[in-house]
């Protein structure tokens, strides 16, 4: 009696051990690579479908960024766009610097991956650039990676959680004005009826009012100090920047936030804003990708769940 009791024991443990392994692995699989679509998503017009509030009248200008560039512009200039890229040198990182133009804020705008608001539903920049009609193209604030944080797009709220009192978001109105503002000090809804179109939930801000807002010492949490980057900036009403820098390499080392801050202020940036970085961090524009997307281990595109497009 004594060894069937051992033997049901033992094969109640094993059952258990085996449940328990089932279901880690359904919990990983649900968390990390099984598509939960929430919303479909219609696409944005293109520029062709748009009005726009008036032609371009500037050809593309070389960001002036307070030193001499490494590469010779790449531009691109339409009745609504004037893009000009060029690649500089920073602290031992190639940084790329899209300096772009818009006849009204409204095009620049965003897309999600497949055109669908969900967890796990991610696609390279580039593919969701390519199937946007974009111009130019960066990475998002990868909204999927997170379950809270505040995701506003077109207006449109898809997440109302705010992922902390001081979570710094960045909030895109509809006059063109840009304003770096924290959770706890409105909900998404109150942002919304002040007339946010577009809210991204990274951060943290960089550059406020012309001067930079981190320190050497502010970092992303779990972030390395120095790291591939990807951050927008405004100038101006309908003047912006796009900026991504390469790291974890040989040839790039990466930059802290502070660094990158304070390249964003020289560049000319009023306010900015970090989206996700590392593997992320993709400038894409007219078909290539212009940076050297990396995680440190595979020298590819990482899959997001969103981009920032003209």
């Amino acid at each position: 009696m004594r060894d069937r009791g051992s033997r049901v024991r033992r094969w109640t443990a094993t059952g258990f051990a085996t449940v328990l392994a089932l279901f880690t692995v359904f919990v990983l699989l649900d968390t990390f690579v099984i598509a939960h679509p929430y919303a479909a998503v219609a696409p944005e017009p293109t520029v062709d479908a748009a009005a726009p509030s008036g032609p371009i009248t500037v050809a593309p200008a070389a960001p002036a960024c307070g030193q001499t560039p490494e590469s010779e512009p790449m531009t691109y200039t339409d009745s609504a766009r004037a893009v000009s890229v060029l690649r500089y040198r920073v602290d031992s990182t190639d940084v790329y610097v899209a300096d772009i133009q818009l006849s009204a804020p409204a095009y620049l705008t965003t897309a999600f991956a497949e055109n669908t608001y969900g967890r796990n539903i991610t696609a390279t920049t580039s593919s969701i650039a390519e199937a946007s009609g974009a111009i130019l193209a960066v990475n998002g604030d990868f909204y999927g990676a997170r379950r809270s944080g505040y995701v506003v797009r077109e207006s449109q709220i898809y997440r109302d959680q705010a992922a902390s009192a001081g979570q710094e978001d960045l909030a895109v109105m509809d006059d063109g004005t840009w304003t770096i503002i924290r959770e706890g000090q409105a909900s998404a809804a109150d942002l919304v009826a002040q007339g946010a179109r577009e809210v991204f939930s990274f951060g943290p801000g960089l550059v406020d009012r012309g001067r930079t807002i981190v320190d050497a010492d502010t970092e992303v949490d779990r972030a390395q100090a120095s790291n591939p980057r990807t951050a927008i900036a405004q100038v101006d009403i309908s003047h912006y920047l796009f900026v991504v820098a390469d790291g974890r390499t040989s040839a790039s080392a990466g930059l802290n936030l502070a660094e990158l801050g304070d390249f964003l202020v020289g560049c000319g940036a009023q306010t900015a804003y970090n989206l996700d970085g590392g593997g992320s961090s993709t400038m894409w524009f007219r078909g290539e990708v212009v940076n050297q997307p990396t995680d440190g281990r595979s020298h590819a595109e990482r899959k997001v769940s969103d981009i920032v497009y003209v």
